[in-house]
């Protein structure tokens, strides 16, 4: 049976209701949907992004990033705290040095499908 609309009306009437109730039973929660739409948010910054991609091989202190990227250290700083509370990147101390890293192998990961994608 092929899914209708019904007559007079825009709202869908699902026909496929063994397919329907398998997606619906799949689907995340809708706290870690709204968590994934805030990471992805995140993303939606292209200064942000920059950031990532400068620490994509090496950790970085916030002085040789804005060098990087000719930004001003403040600028820098602060995307930086969104990056970290959004645990996309870490930080350690070297004296009176802090150098900034990716948190780990899974940000690596997203950044490199997601170039992927946009490269096709």
């Amino acid at each position: 049976m092929e899914p209708k609309y019904e007559e007079g009306s825009k709202d869908y009437i699902a026909a496929h209701e063994e397919i329907v109730a398998k997606v619906k039973a799949s689907q995340p929660e809708d706290e870690y949907l709204y968590d994934l739409s805030e990471l992805f948010k995140i993303f939606g910054d292209s200064t942000r992004i920059k950031i990532l991609y400068s620490l994509f091989e090496t950790e970085l202190c916030v002085g040789d990033m804005a060098t990087i990227l000719n930004l001003s250290q403040s600028s820098v700083s602060h995307q930086l705290r969104i990056l970290k509370d959004a645990k996309l990147v870490k930080f350690r101390r070297d004296g009176k040095s802090i150098f900034y890293s990716l948190d780990d192998e899974h940000v690596r990961t997203i950044l490199s499908m997601g170039m992927e994608h946009v490269e096709e």
